[in-house]
């Protein structure tokens, strides 16, 4: 089953080592970063305020909160820079399916010039 708002196992394999808490680093091991993680694309993808977070996450107060902290230490950063280093654009590519340009965009120059008349020209 694929979860719509999930991390795909590869994805979470380029980013896991990068994230705070895990048992081989000094500090306080966190629960579970991916669960967090996914917590948080769920959040954004959504668009949806925290507190309306679903319960499997976990409280969301508390996701918030870990959110705030990885954001201001820079741990977010971190993570999309390791990312924009072997980025495959999957997200980048634009084509007429999601993009339709202005009417005005089609080369038409001008507009209808038969109703202007010019100050010096006189109507009769």
């Amino acid at each position: 089953m694929t979860r719509r708002y999930g991390l795909r196992e590869d994805e979470w394999e380029k980013i896991k080592d990068l994230l705070p808490g895990r048992i081989d680093t000094v500090g306080v091991t966190a629960k579970n970063n991916r669960l967090f993680v996914e917590a948080v694309i769920y959040r954004y993808r959504s668009g949806m305020p925290w507190r309306d977070l679903p319960g499997r996450f976990g409280d969301w107060k508390n996701v918030h909160r870990r959110h705030s902290r990885w954001s201001e230490s820079g741990v977010w950063e971190a993570v999309f820079t390791h990312l924009s280093q072997d980025a495959d654009n999957e997200y980048a590519m634009i084509d007429s399916t999601i993009v339709r340009a202005h009417q005005h965009a089609a080369g038409a120059k001008g507009g209808d010039k038969k109703n202007s008349v010019s100050v010096d020209q006189e109507v009769d």
